[in-house]
């Protein structure tokens, strides 16, 4: 099954970000008490790591005031032999 990477930006303001995170700790949702937050770095997002279908899926899962604003990225690891094989296939002569 496809792995999403979903960031979710929210306001910095104290009380919002405050209000955003009782939100999502009061989803009940696994997903999202589960959500890794970087306000105290200064940065006002949160970001999920989930398992989906599709995109769609995938955003399904943010509460509904924060899904017009998600980013939702399938994620994808490379093997070597994919590498070498784009490498080839778009050769650029130095």
């Amino acid at each position: 099954m496809p792995k999403f990477l979903i960031e979710i930006p929210h306001s910095e303001d104290i009380y919002e970000c405050a209000r955003a995170i009782k939100v999502f700790l009061e989803s009940g949702s696994h997903f999202l008490v589960n959500a890794e937050w970087g306000c105290e770095d200064g940065v006002h997002n949160c970001w999920l790591m989930l398992e989906a279908d599709n995109h769609d899926q995938a955003r399904g899962v943010v509460p509904p005031a924060y899904r017009a604003d998600a980013t939702v990225v399938r994620l994808n690891r490379f093997e070597w032999q994919q590498v070498d094989n784009i490498m080839k296939a778009h050769h650029k002569e130095a």
